[in-house]
């Protein structure tokens, strides 16, 4: 089974089309986690990866997915990055679809260096190691394909999968990718070409392929046409919640069979317990379960949009 199918089964085992952004900033976390540690680099890993594990258990059997975004680990140095480790980890022992977001772009060997990282195994002498280990990473496509062939080829080797960015949820993300080449196309409709090319030695039983795609909710003009025109590529939107996209917007990514697409969601479940629905009702104290809360919430209103 390709890493796409595996997504897709968890897709339908939870009924739900969404993975959870864990992106923990120290000063997001809730006190009652951060006074635990010491306020240096090793206090505010361990606090994150308590925060992280306490989300994970209350949605794993609900959500299918997390997306860690590696720069909230990068920043806190080698803590954050073995809290990255950890979380990714833990993730995958409860059962989730780990998408580590790294957004990696570059040419040659070090393109094959990311992917030995996230996806492969790294060389050791006679021996090879798995680094991180993860299901998905995100790719930045605009070296051309010589920057997404490594991880194709792992993905290949490994049983995993990309998502390679085509047009993105940000506001100036237009400034480029909506540019008109030409032969007509808009940038981000000629990547999309590519990726539906990438994919097709990596289409699974479900017709989707492992190399799929990042389209943001926030313009859904552009997320219609490209599920038009990339039938057998699956989407991660980005967009929902915070940055404004709608569920009838999101919906526009997805088949008449309600597959398609995994909508992330970061600051509206992590925070959910300071968020004006839900503030009233959890303490502090109960920030996992009110992730929980919103994580339903969320699926029900995807899934009566989508089906």
């Amino acid at each position: 089974m390709n890493a796409m199918d595996q997504l897709i089964k968890k897709i339908k085992e939870t009924n739900n089309p969404t993975v959870i952004g864990l992106d923990p900033r120290y000063e997001m976390l809730p006190k009652c986690v951060t006074n635990k540690y010491s306020q240096d680099l090793e206090g505010v890993a361990q606090a994150i990866i308590e925060f992280n594990k306490a989300l994970i258990d209350n949605t794993c059997d609900i959500i299918p997915a997390i997306k860690p975004q590696i720069a909230f680990y990068e920043m806190y140095g080698i803590p954050g990055m073995e809290a990255f480790k950890e979380t990714c980890r833990y993730a995958k022992e409860k059962g989730m679809v780990v998408i580590a977001d790294i957004k990696r772009g570059d040419i040659g060997s070090t393109a094959a260096g990311y992917s030995n990282a996230f996806l492969g195994r790294t060389p050791i002498g006679e021996k090879e190691e798995a680094i991180y280990d993860v299901d998905f990473v995100t790719v930045n496509p605009y070296m051309g394909t010589d920057c997404v062939k490594p991880f194709i080829e792992d993905c290949k080797k490994y049983d995993k999968g990309i998502f390679v960015l085509i047009k993105t949820s940000n506001p100036s993300s237009g400034e480029l990718q909506d540019l008109k080449l030409e032969n007509g196309k808009e940038v981000y409709a000629q990547v999309t070409d590519l990726v539906e090319k990438w994919g097709e030695e990596l289409r699974g039983e479900n017709g989707y392929s492992s190399v799929a795609a990042v389209v943001g909710a926030t313009y859904p003009e552009q997320l219609e046409q490209t599920r038009k025109v990339a039938p057998h590529t699956y989407f991660l939107i980005p967009g929902y919640g915070a940055q404004g996209g709608k569920a009838n917007d999101i919906a526009l990514g997805f088949d008449n069979n309600g597959l398609g697409g995994i909508v992330n969601a970061s600051r509206s479940l992590m925070c959910a317990y300071k968020s004006d629905r839900w503030k009233d009702q959890f303490v502090e104290e109960d920030y996992a379960k009110a992730t929980r809360a919103e994580a339903l919430r969320m699926k029900d209103e995807l899934n009566q949009a989508i089906l």
